[in-house]
């Protein structure tokens, strides 16, 4: 048997069996998982990505509803693999445990906060990955490693037994290598009713198209004019002609909400642990932690405000339409250089931003640049319209 890769995997079943034997049957029969070490699974500890937190970690006595449902549905759980800490990051690096590969872009980071369970599904070690999305954490990776990628709409999935990041704004999101195979997760984990109808146009985003890097605005472009004809809902209904009031892109004071928002619900959940723990975080962390302890609660105030104003302007400007946009604004930087990481973070954010505030259902679809490199659009749909767009079939 291969050994374990530590920066994927934090534990692994004996002898290649599984951690966890499905439950039931259904239609997973056959699947395996990841989980991202933020679920609580029976007889484990929740480790956050950090050895500390670990350590002091109880032994979950049940598993998280997300979990059991896989499990009933016929899945086995492979393992508990890796998250940044606290999934605070979109780059997959963990200052303690290590980047995962990228098995899709050999030399390139896994994008995060997923980032075990990413590549384990991209390096075929099991079919899905499950995890979350607060402000990018499933499509970032999804986006870096060729993978389909779904974050729900805000509260349709139950985030009990999951341990909180931002809950404004955090979600349960999975990833797969086939589209068909992330619309069977959906219909396991996602209500069945309520759907809401989406009949609109596949909108592209002009102002957020202009954020990304050439080659991601270039083979989101291509994509877009070769499938848009065919990624039509699979009741065969048309897409419409519709005129769209002109977006001129994500105000800087929005993103800026999101990132304060998060902070403050960060600080308010973890506080009384980090404040005694701040020198057993990674610095890239560490830094998160210390400008959440520095908000005031006027800023706090404000930044809700402009959250909520946005989410109800996202929500009213485009209707049923639904929006493409790019899932990350670059292809994975290159690994072992924080600086090109960090020179596109914030134009991924902004990015990731709109379905972020509009509390809106996202689907990530693995396009290649011109030059081989895994990239991703990521589709947009209105609130509730989860199960719609999962029966997307888009070209990729």
């Amino acid at each position: 048997m291969a050994r374990m890769d530590s920066s994927v995997w934090r534990v692994l079943g004996d002898d290649g069996a599984a951690l966890v034997a499905p439950t039931g049957s259904g239609v997973l029969d056959g699947e395996t998982v990841a989980v991202k070490d933020l679920f609580a699974v029976a007889g484990q500890r929740v480790g956050a990505g950090n050895p500390a937190w670990l350590a002091r970690a109880p032994v979950e006595p049940v598993h998280a509803p997300a979990v059991a449902h896989l499990l009933e549905a016929g899945a086995a759980v492979t393992g508990i693999a890796r998250t940044e800490e606290f999934a605070w990051s979109l780059t997959g690096a963990n200052a303690h445990y290590g980047t995962p590969p990228n098995p899709a872009a050999p030399g390139r980071i896994s994008g995060g906060s997923t980032s075990g369970p990413a590549t384990a599904v991209a390096g075929g070690e099991v079919s899905i990955g499950l995890g979350t999305d607060t402000s990018g954490s499933i499509r970032v990776p999804a986006a870096y490693q060729g993978l389909w990628g779904f974050r729900p709409t805000h509260g349709a999935i139950s985030g009990e037994g999951v341990l909180p990041l931002a809950p404004s704004f955090d979600t349960v999101g999975w990833l797969t290598r086939d589209p068909d195979l992330l619309a069977r997760v959906g219909a396991v984990l996602l209500p069945a009713a309520g759907e809401s109808p989406v009949g609109g146009s596949l909108t592209p985003v002009a102002a957020l198209l202009d954020l990304a890097e050439p080659d991601v605005r270039s083979a989101v472009d291509n994509w877009l004019a070769a499938s848009e004809a065919s990624a039509a809902p699979a009741s065969g209904t048309p897409w419409g002609d519709r005129d769209v009031p002109p977006f001129t892109g994500l105000p800087d004071a929005w993103v800026e909400a999101v990132r304060v928002v998060q902070a403050a619900e960060a600080w308010e959940i973890h506080a009384e642990w980090i404040g005694r723990h701040l020198e057993d975080l990674g610095p890239a962390v560490r830094g998160r932690f210390e400008f959440a302890r520095s908000l005031t609660p006027d800023q706090v105030v404000e930044a809700r405000g402009i959250a909520a104003e946005a989410r109800s302007a996202i929500r009213g400007l485009f209707g049923d339409d639904v929006l493409v946009v790019p899932a990350a604004s670059s292809v994975a930087p290159p690994a072992g250089d924080p600086g090109a990481a960090e020179a596109v973070r914030a134009a991924t954010v902004a990015l990731c931003a709109t379905a972020v505030l509009g509390g809106l259902p996202a689907l990530a679809v693995p396009l290649r640049t011109a030059a081989g490199l895994p990239a991703a659009a990521c589709l947009i749909g209105p609130p509730n319209s989860d199960h719609t767009l999962l029966s997307l079939r888009p070209r990729s």
